[in-house]
């Protein structure tokens, strides 16, 4: 299979978890997705009263830079090691 075709899967498998993930995991999943599919981060950053916002728009932040490959690399590596855990 190709990275984009692993991407996919990952993307459904996660969904299946049969419990949810720590927080900073939940983060460190959607950063990577969002860096994959949408490139570095963009709009201004949520206002201090918006906690999740913000802990999202910063997470994302830190994966400024990297590339979409990496990302869904990166992405798929983190996915298959919380199925074990939480699968």
């Amino acid at each position: 299979m190709s990275l984009s075709d692993d991407f996919t899967d990952r993307q459904a498998r996660v969904k299946q978890l049969a419990r949810a993930p720590r927080a900073d995991e939940l983060l460190a999943l959607y950063s990577l997705y969002k860096q994959a599919t949408a490139g570095d981060v963009s709009g201004p950053r949520p206002e201090a009263l918006d906690f999740k916002g913000r802990a999202k728009h910063d997470a994302w932040s830190a994966r400024r830079g990297t590339s979409r490959a990496d990302a869904m690399a990166a992405y798929v590596k983190l996915v298959d090691e919380l199925l074990p855990k939480y699968g």
